[in-house]
């Protein structure tokens, strides 16, 4: 079994990519948005945390959150959003022996990435992947044109130029 390190730092700043189990063809995140959503609200009341940058795929999401002064727990709160929007879905899904004997269901990846920022150039470096990421998976023709992505925040002020990113396909921009 595999060691897993991962950094516990308080009031960190991290990236994250959460997965969904079954990712051939899946479209359950865009299509349960409003759940997705209903999960990330609830945990926000209880677990705190700052929604630096957000983008919702079909089959995964990457986002960018802060942790309050003093608090590393990010797991708890991973577990929880997980959780809460898997058990309001009916389970049509199908289990292996270990997720049925674990009670867990066959929604997400147990596992799920996680980097600690570094400085600001690290920060702006992932902030502009969670919005290119749309542009990146085929979804759309331009960055702009993905409705589940703060990326719509960050034009409202002034960070971002409606038609940042445009000029990727013509491989004027590195995003990777």
């Amino acid at each position: 079994m595999p060691h897993y390190h991962r950094l516990w730092q308080p009031g960190g700043c991290y990236f994250f990519t959460v997965t969904l189990a079954n990712r051939d063809g899946n479209d359950l995140l865009v299509r349960e948005i409003d759940l997705l959503r209903k999960a990330v609200r609830q945990v926000l009341k209880r677990h705190p945390f700052r929604i630096h940058g957000w983008v919702v795929l079909p089959d995964h999401l990457h986002c960018l959150i802060e942790l309050p002064a003093g608090d590393s727990d990010f797991a708890v709160r991973w577990f929880l959003i997980k959780s809460s929007f898997s058990r309001h879905l009916p389970a049509l899904e199908t289990r292996s022996s270990s997720q049925i004997r674990r009670r867990e269901r066959a929604i997400w990846q147990r596992r799920y990435w996680e980097h600690l920022i570094r400085d600001e150039r690290d920060f702006e470096a992932h902030l502009d992947y969670i919005h290119i990421n749309p542009l990146k998976h085929g979804l759309v023709e331009r960055v702009a044109d993905w409705p589940f992505s703060t990326f719509h925040r960050y034009v409202e002020l002034g960070v971002y130029p409606p038609d940042w990113a445009d000029d990727t396909r013509a491989g004027k921009l590195d995003y990777e």
